[in-house]
């Protein structure tokens, strides 16, 4: 039941138990359609399992979601792996992961096959035109929505300040504010534990949207009770396929093999960098263009133009970065490029998404049995606080670079915003935003319009001007 439903009644009886069938049919589709990056992809899953379905509770929800952003790697990806592991066991978790992922891999390998193959093509110069400001109003609506449903108190707003203070006019590194916020949420918990409280005032959301298949006080199923021989073996089972997949690159191609830096490199990738895609991209820029000469610069650029405007998390982009790197070396000879290259964007998307499982069927377990102790929700509560200053600051980025794409014109002065500013893009992310606050639109009918706008404005820009 949606919060905005007016007088609908509100349900009094939690929804039937969800079948395996079922919920591979949801996240098959979500894995289509979950465009806006990180922010508006948590603020679907949301709108669906907590509000509309009913899957899971929203403090369930936003408990899942504290440890998603902590962890290192796709937070969205992560919460749904967590989500469909809760629900369904390990068959659900993998599925539910693997879903959110498979239809943005196939679909970036045939976008990159058609940018690599055909070049520029103007009317996708046009579609990306009227994407990106809807981007941004998907971010800008998806913080509003996050942090008005856990920002509860002075405390949390002013963790949410500082937290954009730091890393929008401070430059502070995103792990660096995941560490002080959750050590703040430690001694708050101990000194002010009301104010830290996870997932706000629990007894509101039954009023909003009524009891949840997965509630509050609905205890853990089997699969998700802590035994520490059960963590052991899927931590085990994580290495020997990773272990198994690195000695048969090293067998074919050796050390120094294009498959095999792939592999080492996302490995690494995946589990040293903090803070979500924005986080691990100049990580990814760093590795792809200037040590390995995978792709150029420019490359990447459009390699993330396409990953914003594809469903699926915006780290895909490295699967744009392995099937331009497998192309560009010849991975199976000048005659199999389009092979190389999916084999290229494959290896990419398995090595940076294996350590995501683990987090999950390893850590999960922990995560559900510490969800009553304000000790361990309270770092977690103040991280999610700090996320939603991080998200405004996201959409900050985005807003500088859609509308002022030439950058601000210098000297730098009131008058100089005008110069180079896309009045057009602000119309449209203007619109998509109310579209989504005011009208309570979905994100993909917003997404559509926007795109036809964009092409047609861009098409018709020669004959008006």
């Amino acid at each position: 039941m949606s919060e905005h439903s007016g007088k609908a009644a509100v349900p009094t009886e939690a929804p039937a138990p969800v079948s395996f069938g079922e919920a591979f049919w949801y996240w098959l589709k979500l894995g289509f359609v979950s465009f806006g990056g990180p922010a508006g992809q948590i603020s679907m899953m949301h709108q669906e399992l907590v509000e509309r379905r009913r899957w899971i509770s929203e403090h369930r929800f936003l408990h899942a979601l504290n440890y998603t952003m902590v962890l290192p790697g796709p937070e969205a990806q992560q919460l749904a792996t967590y989500i469909g592991w809760l629900m369904h066991g390990t068959l659900g978790g993998i599925m539910a992961g693997t879903l959110f992922v498979l239809p943005s891999l196939f679909i970036l390998i045939a976008l990159t096959w058609i940018y690599i193959a055909f070049g520029n093509i103007p009317a996708v110069a046009g579609v990306l035109y009227g994407i990106k400001p809807a981007v941004t109003a998907i971010v800008v609506f998806a913080a509003y929505r996050i942090g008005s449903r856990t920002l509860k108190n002075g405390v949390l707003w002013a963790i949410a300040a500082a937290a954009f203070v730091a890393i929008f006019a401070l430059d502070v590194p995103f792990p660096y504010i995941v560490l002080g916020a959750g050590l703040i949420g430690y001694l708050g918990g101990h000194v002010v534990p009301d104010k830290f409280r996870a997932g706000g005032h629990h007894g509101e959301r039954h009023k909003a949207y009524g009891p949840a298949l997965i509630d509050d006080h609905t205890l853990a199923p089997e699969h998700a009770r802590f035994r520490w021989a059960r963590s052991a073996m899927f931590a085990a089972v994580g290495l020997i396929i990773w272990g198994v997949a690195m000695t048969f690159f090293i067998a074919q191609w050796g050390w120094e093999g294009t498959l095999t830096r792939m592999g080492w490199f996302f490995t690494k990738a995946a589990l040293l960098t903090f803070g979500g895609a924005y986080a691990v991209l100049p990580y990814v820029y760093q590795g792809g263009v200037e040590e390995y000469g995978w792709l150029t610069g420019l490359q990447m650029i459009d390699g993330l133009a396409l990953g914003e405007t594809t469903p699926g998390p915006l780290i895909m982009v490295v699967a744009f970065v392995g099937f331009i790197g497998g192309w560009t070396k010849e991975v199976f000879g000048p005659w199999s490029l389009a092979l190389a290259g999916i084999a290229g964007a494959s290896v990419a998307t398995f090595f940076t998404f294996l350590p995501s499982f683990l987090f999950i069927l390893v850590g999960g377990p922990a995560v559900e049995a510490t969800r009553h102790e304000i000790k361990f929700t309270a770092p977690l509560s103040a991280i999610t606080a700090a996320v939603v200053g991080v998200v405004l600051n996201l959409a900050a980025f985005f807003a500088y670079h859609v509308l002022w794409p030439q950058g601000f014109a210098q000297p730098f002065n009131i008058r100089s915003l005008s110069v180079g500013f896309e009045w057009v893009s602000a119309i449209v992310g203007i619109a998509a935003f109310i579209a989504l606050w005011r009208f309570k639109i979905g994100i993909i009918p917003v997404i559509g319009a926007c795109a036809a706008t964009g092409l047609v404005y861009t098409l018709a820009r020669p004959l008006l001007f």
